[in-house]
């Protein structure tokens, strides 16, 4: 271990990227902070804090959007323009040939993808500006309040200003990318998590450990810390799990070593419960735009009861959106039916099984039972933040900043595994052509 540290920070060129992806997330970070004019952010910030859909959101943004910043979505909708653009390589053809013309595609589709995001941008700049303003005096300044009429003017310009913002991340996602470490957008949501996560410690802390702490209290701040450490180490064991499908190739003699399929067991990663979440999230922005409240009206408590993860009717469609796009998209990212043509074109087989259809429908079996105990790790760990909070009953003032498992950890463990691999590989390629020199 330490053989590899003195590898990596003897490496300038490695040392170099790491500086520059620190400098930018930290531009990221300064940023999150930086309010839009006219908004009152005091007043925004407890909306988003009583909201399931916007604490998520305000989770991504690295606490943007509970500042009303000007990232205040931070790389949240490039993150779903990707998602949308890569699910219409299956519908539209123009975009499936893009996908399969290598680099030159794949610029195409990226740039599809930028304007996409602008367009995502700005709707959910707007959202969320209506559904937080359906009163003015929620999100305007009290000096503003006496232009009757011209409200929608201010709306359109934070949500200007917002889509700026979304844009500017995005380009340092792309700095990140080209010259730093990791995948940009992966960094910077992981950098949003992780940035949060003093302030969850920090409300435990007054929770448990205050002036008035007894013996239960400081049992229960260790039970939970413990849970939280088990969880990460959870997450990092069920991530790394793979299914290796051994491959023969009929060319090769006997003796000689074949290779394997790889198939992990959370294809999907965090996107099925992103999806559930906007999902089931869509329904209750339209009532908060509308200004209905569950306490008052009868049709929004119905939704509440339906749309809400906290219930258990939402709970269980919560659950069944999960599952459902678990599959969806782990066969959408490792196609059966391609993967066997191209071993039959390979010349190669699983042992065992005919090339072509049978190898196909071998495939298919084993990446359907991988994605139910997949879907199965999934559900799970998207139902522990929210029993945790209803054993635990926290107060409502630190809830939404306390986040005991849940999709952040799927996002940090799998950003450092991968970052990890590209800064050792970045120190051994430099390593090996010094010696070849």
């Amino acid at each position: 271990m330490l053989n590899k540290v003195k590898l990596i920070f003897s490496n300038r060129e490695v040392v170099l990227k790491i500086l520059i992806t620190f400098a930018l997330l930290l531009v990221f970070k300064v940023g999150t902070f930086i309010p839009i004019p006219i908004m009152d952010t005091g007043k925004i910030k407890t909306i988003v804090e009583g909201n399931d859909f916007l604490t998520i959101l305000n989770t991504f943004s690295g606490g943007g959007l509970s500042h009303f910043s000007i990232l205040a979505l931070g790389i949240s909708p490039y993150i779903t323009a990707s998602i949308v653009i890569q699910m219409l390589q299956m519908i539209i053809p123009k975009f499936k040939e893009w996908g399969e013309q290598g680099e030159n595609g794949k610029e195409k589709l990226n740039r599809v993808t930028r304007y996409a995001t602008i367009l995502i941008s700005m709707i959910q700049a707007l959202s969320i500006i209506f559904s937080l303003g359906s009163k003015p005096e929620n999100v305007l300044g009290d000096a503003l309040l006496k232009y009757h009429g011209m409200y929608w003017v201010f709306y359109l310009y934070m949500a200007v200003v917002i889509t700026a913002g979304s844009a500017f991340t995005m380009w340092l996602a792309d700095l990140i990318t080209r010259h730093g470490i990791g995948n940009g957008s992966s960094m910077i949501i992981a950098a949003g998590i992780i940035s949060a996560i003093p302030t969850m410690f920090k409300s435990l802390y007054a929770i448990y450990l205050g002036a008035n702490a007894t013996g239960l209290n400081i049992f229960l701040f260790i039970l939970i810390v413990v849970l939280y450490i088990l969880m990460i180490l959870a997450v990092v064991y069920f991530e790394g799990a793979v299914r290796k499908v051994p491959v023969q190739y009929a060319n090769r003699q006997a003796g000689q070593q074949g290779s394997d399929i790889p198939i992990k067991l959370n294809s999907a990663s965090v996107i099925p419960v992103i999806f559930a979440s906007t999902i089931m999230s869509i329904p209750m922005t339209i009532i908060g735009v509308l200004g209905w409240r569950a306490e008052t009206n009868d049709t929004a408590r119905w939704f509440d009861q339906i749309f809400s993860n906290q219930q258990p009717i939402g709970m269980a469609i919560y659950i069944i959106l999960i599952v459902f796009f678990s599959f969806f998209y782990s066969f959408m990212q490792i196609d059966p039916e391609k993967i066997a043509d191209n071993l039959e074109k390979q010349g190669a087989y699983i042992p065992g099984y005919r090339p072509g259809e049978d190898t196909k429908r071998q495939l298919s079996k084993m990446l359907f039972r991988i994605t139910e105990i997949g879907a199965l790790y999934l559900v799970i760990l998207a139902m522990v933040p929210i029993i945790v909070t209803k054993i635990f009953q926290f107060p409502s003032e630190y809830a939404s900043s306390i986040t005991i498992g849940g999709t952040s950890l799927i996002i940090i463990v799998g950003v450092a595994i991968e970052t990890l691999r590209q800064i050792e590989t970045a120190s051994e390629t430099k390593e090996y052509k010094g010696f070849l020199d």
